[in-house]
């Protein structure tokens, strides 16, 4: 039964987008999503703790084997990463259904949801898949779903941050593209597995040196790695809540699992050492660090600072690729989960700052911290797991990362995490101190119908939803065995599968 979950995953949510644009009504869209969501966290969970057991599922599509079919090959690895997917979309789903009714025209919310299950469905099938030309076509199923839903929001810069991440995307995508026509060229497969077997032969080709640079740039494109970042922070300010929600908890994390899974899969560990990509990587994902940082302290708006943070989080975990041992790779396996909960958790604050106040800017929301204390406890929370403070999932993650690099003797890398959480500490409590230590002022508050319930009170489901990963924050900081466990299996899988000495 197992293998068959990994062809459910998919089946699942593309079954049911077109059925809610049949139907066409936003109740039943939204039932619809939140079933299936968590039809798929349940099966994505079951499928996890099997494959850490120690099983290793391969599914052949259609009956056709591998190298000529399209195969499905689950190993611990892209298990976490497809659990990581789907708890997220479960989560923004309970989150959704007053944010979307706020913030999305009536007539076009069951297209919002179709969209929604589409843009989850390719991220699922990019985890999944062991072909990287069917990679390719999910990522552009998931791109192209998300472009829609970014400009779906009723802020008219919505359409410009859109079509901002359009272009750069398509350029990434390009380049994904032109990668594997040449490793197709070079090889005559498109596998994974094959092409792991056949690529050392021709390493010293600079067909393989082109396809590798090609693949590597378009990646870092749909990762939002600095300096190719620049359709994020727009991209999350103005989306509606619900997308910024889901794609900054979930999008660059797995394009930069696609990254890892073709760095360690297709091109050999070898090939990675003698290449210009570690102190590369180590080089950009330290300057992201600094600059993401630098950048979210300059902000006045909660979603813009947010998405300019994530910028400096993503760099922790390219910094963690980048030093090219189990222990770093393992430390940025645990900061895809843990900032998936705490970069979700705080974009559910700043949904519900539009949903009761209809603005996140910082003149707006000054003095709210004592009348929203459910929301802004949350906040606290999450703030905390950015710095890093102990008992946070934050922490988890950094001190796996500095003792990754003190073992490299990579003391500039201790230095820059030890910098950007005293830069984390600033840029949060800046809007600490806009929330508790300065006046409220209403006249600043706009767009808010006088005396209306939003304004008093706070869904039940986004409360649940936030709260929910807020706890999961706290829980896995001090529970760190589970997450740490899986990420271990994780990497000792990949490491072993590909014959590699830690």
């Amino acid at each position: 039964m197992t293998e068959h979950i990994s062809v459910l995953l998919i089946i699942i949510p593309l079954i049911a987008a077109p059925l809610m644009v049949i139907v066409n009504n936003t109740r039943f869209s939204w039932l619809v999503s939140l079933a299936v969501t968590a039809v798929c966290t349940y099966l994505s969970f079951v499928l996890m703790t099997d494959i850490q057991g120690g099983s290793e599922v391969h599914y052949a599509m259609g009956g056709w084997a591998p190298p000529w079919g399209i195969a499905y090959l689950i190993d611990p690895l892209n298990a976490l990463v497809t659990f990581i997917v789907c708890l997220i979309a479960l989560t923004t789903m309970i989150f959704a259904r007053k944010s979307v009714d706020r913030e999305i025209e009536a007539h076009a919310a069951p297209l919002f949801y179709a969209a929604f299950l589409l843009c989850f469905l390719g991220l699922v099938g990019i985890c999944l898949t062991g072909d990287i030309f069917n990679m390719f076509v999910f990522l552009e199923i998931s791109s192209l779903a998300s472009y829609a839903l970014i400009g779906m929001g009723k802020n008219r810069r919505a359409l410009t941050a859109s079509f901002h991440y359009l272009i750069l995307g398509t350029l990434g995508a390009t380049f994904f593209l032109l990668g594997i026509g040449m490793l197709l060229a070079a090889t005559g497969t498109l596998n994974m597995q094959d092409l792991t077997g056949l690529l050392p032969a021709i390493e010293n080709r600079p067909l393989l040196h082109t396809a590798f640079a090609l693949i590597v740039v378009g990646l870092a494109l749909k990762a939002a790695i600095f300096p190719l970042h620049l359709w994020l922070p727009n991209a999350y300010t103005y989306a509606p809540s619900t997308v910024s929600i889901f794609l900054s908890a979930t999008s660059t994390k797995v394009a930069l699992y696609a990254l890892i899974r073709c760095l360690y899969d297709v091109f050999s560990f070898d090939y990675m050492l003698d290449s210009w990509l570690p102190q590369a990587l180590l080089f950009i994902g330290t300057v992201a660090v600094i600059y993401g940082s630098w950048l979210a302290i300059g902000q006045n708006e909660v979603k813009k600072m947010l998405a300019y943070s994530s910028v400096a989080q993503i760099g922790y975990i390219v910094i963690g690729i980048g030093l090219l041992s189990d222990d770093g790779l393992r430390a940025s396996l645990l900061h895809i989960f843990n900032h998936a909960l705490m970069k979700g958790m705080l974009f559910m604050v700043a949904g519900v700052l539009v949903y009761r106040l209809n603005s996140t800017h910082y003149q707006s929301i000054s003095g709210m911290g004592k009348r929203m204390p459910i929301t802004f406890g949350a906040f606290i929370i999450g703030a905390l797991s950015l710095i890093g403070v102990p008992g946070t999932v934050g922490f988890v993650s950094k001190w796996n990362l500095a003792q990754a690099a003190l073992a490299q003797q990579q003391w500039m890398v201790v230095v820059v995490l030890l910098v950007g959480s005293l830069m984390a500490v600033i840029y949060c409590w800046k809007l600490i101190e806009v929330l508790y230590f300065q006046p409220a002022s209403k006249s600043r508050i706009s767009k808010v119908e006088q005396g209306g319930d939003s304004v008093a009170r706070m869904p039940v489901g986004m409360i649940i939803a936030m709260w929910g990963l807020a706890l999961l924050c706290i829980f896995f900081g001090f529970n760190t065995e589970m997450t740490l466990q899986g990420a271990q299996i994780a990497v000792d899988a990949l490491y072993s599968a590909r014959g590699i000495t830690p």
